[in-house]
């Protein structure tokens, strides 16, 4: 049950990365986030009540659920999200849900900082294997250094680059994003692990955690405010992609909680993150390789998704 719940999930985290690179260059992430994470409580909110209509066991309150699964809003919902959306929008597809694979090696390596967890031969192992996938798919040999000139930016020669612009300019922007989202990611899954144990509500614990994710938006982001007035002239189509994004978002979530009650944490996040191996085939042929998706970066993918199946599945 738990594996067919988290494949589930996986398959919509993955269609949902492709709606929304479609969807972000019709209308700003901003407005597009807001509008993906309004839906998530929204249709979150409607699970819950078809829920409390159709399961006849009581709701019953846990605290230590209750925080934990408004933690995951914070780290998840609202930084994990924001982080991964504006990666897909500076990345592409492909590369922005290979670096979130690597949250499962961050949790792995926060168990192992926090909780005094020690790395055996193969977890090392893993841990190198997967940083080369990363760097294989975040490498941009053709990148080009520029400078400040009278008339904009200029071409540098690379006599004249530096040694921190050159090794700097082989990653792309966004990759730092990425990662920092991917560590997001992760301590948003071990707060529902902890929750998902204390307390089995999933549908609950993804509208307590889309619903944190909402109030801080509208604390720390300005423009979260005005959400309705910039509806008024965006792009519909656009719109509705959001739409769809924010059901396939908190659905995925969803199924992602509810299997973390029958397998373990670390293996649920493992399928439900394992998304290069449906995004890349999927961005190639819906969006015609507009990536320019080649081997080094299906290598790097691999790399990755080896590096991750050796750290959680070899003993």
């Amino acid at each position: 049950m738990g594996e067919l719940l988290a494949i589930l999930s996986l398959l919509m985290f993955s269609l949902n990365v492709i709606v929304t690179k479609t969807a972000s260059g019709r209308l700003s992430l901003d407005v597009g986030f807001m509008i993906s994470i309004s839906v998530n409580v929204l249709f979150s909110f409607g699970l819950f009540i078809i829920r409390l209509v159709v399961d006849s066991d009581p709701l019953e309150f846990h605290s230590l659920g209750f925080l934990m699964f408004a933690a995951s809003g914070v780290f998840a919902s609202y930084l994990g999200r924001s982080l991964y959306f504006d990666s897909i929008a500076r990345l592409g597809p492909s590369k922005a849900s290979t670096f979130m694979v690597s949250s499962p090696l961050f949790t792995f390596l926060m168990a192992w900082l926090f909780l005094d967890e020690t790395l055996s031969y193969w977890e090392s192992l893993g841990v190198v294997v997967v940083l080369l996938g990363l760097f294989a798919v975040s490498y941009n040999p053709s990148r080009k250094y520029a400078a400040a000139g009278q008339h904009g930016e200029v071409a540098l020669p690379h006599s004249e680059v530096s040694k921190w612009q050159r090794w700097r300019g082989l990653v792309q922007p966004g990759a730092a994003l990425a990662l920092l989202g991917a560590v997001s990611y992760a301590l948003g899954n071990i707060t529902r692990g902890t929750a998902i144990q204390d307390w089995n509500e999933p549908v609950l614990g993804g509208l307590l955690g889309a619903l944190t994710g909402v109030i801080l938006q509208f604390i720390f982001n300005k423009k979260a405010r005005h959400i309705i007035s910039s509806l008024h002239n965006a792009d519909s189509k656009a719109v509705r992609l959001y739409v769809i994004s924010g059901v396939l978002t908190i659905s995925a979530q969803i199924a992602h909680i509810a299997a973390m009650h029958y397998i373990p944490v670390s293996i649920a996040t493992l399928i439900t993150t394992a998304q290069p191996l449906l995004v890349i085939p999927l961005s190639y042929f819906l969006l015609k390789n507009q990536e320019g998706i080649n081997i080094r970066i299906i290598a790097g993918s691999l790399l990755v998704l080896l590096g991750i199946s050796t750290i959680l599945l070899l003993p």
